[in-house]
């Protein structure tokens, strides 16, 4: 799993903006440039430009327009994340969309945020998603996870990915899913922190994903 990492002045967070609105762009990378620990390094307005460019100037951190006019920003966050593991993705959209939110979460998006977010509050979204923490609209995600766990009818099928998991990984799964902590797993199930990071490790693994917050929403198919 990602380590946390802190910047400074000197070596500042690398920020990549894409949005079809040049407005946008403009007053985005205005507020970002104003922090001495952030500075953006380039932006595009189409899918196609962040593709071509982006890879090349090693951003930290991609702040990606859900809707754009020659695609989507998830399937950007996807592919930039295929040539570069380390980015995070910060998706911005104006529109409260669940499927987006999923979507955005498997891609692997490390955070999800609307428009109408402050200007602090996405500034202090950069700051967690660079440090590899996850900065998810938490309302927004909770009617997910609610979602998915009471209207099965509407939730997708078992993921054949669950089939590889252990007794004991699926239960670890099940409680990632409720949002306990490594220690708190571990005092559940009478386990050391440890052993639980190697198991969290193995179960992501097994999985495909890479992040807590993916293995979260495999979790809603588990059986309660």
């Amino acid at each position: 799993m990602t380590e946390t990492r802190a910047f400074t002045e000197l070596d500042p967070i690398r920020v990549f903006l894409l949005d079809d609105h040049e407005v946008v762009r403009r007053g985005l990378t205005d507020l970002l440039d104003g922090e001495p620990d952030i500075r953006v390094v380039g932006d595009a307005g189409t899918a196609e430009h962040a593709l071509a460019r982006g890879p090349a100037l090693r951003p930290h951190v991609a702040v990606l327009d859900v809707r754009l006019p020659d695609g989507d920003g998830i399937t950007v966050c996807r592919e930039l994340r295929s040539r570069m593991p380390e980015l995070a993705c910060l998706m911005l959209t104006s529109f409260d969309d669940e499927d987006a939110l999923l979507d955005a979460i498997m891609a692997g998006a490390s955070g999800y945020v609307l428009k109408q977010i402050r200007g602090s509050d996405l500034v202090s979204a950069v700051r967690t998603v660079a440090s590899g923490q996850s900065m998810l609209d938490p309302m927004t995600t909770a009617r997910l996870m609610r979602s998915l766990r009471t209207d099965p009818a509407e939730a997708p099928s078992l993921p054949p990915e669950l089939a590889r998991l252990s007794p004991r990984e699926r239960d670890i799964l099940a409680l990632v899913g409720d949002g306990l902590t490594n220690r708190e797993i571990g005092g559940r199930l009478y386990l050391s922190e440890k052993t639980v990071k190697n198991h969290i490790s193995r179960m992501l693994a097994k999985l495909g994903v890479q992040r807590r917050v993916q293995a979260a929403v495999l979790a809603s198919h588990l059986e309660p």
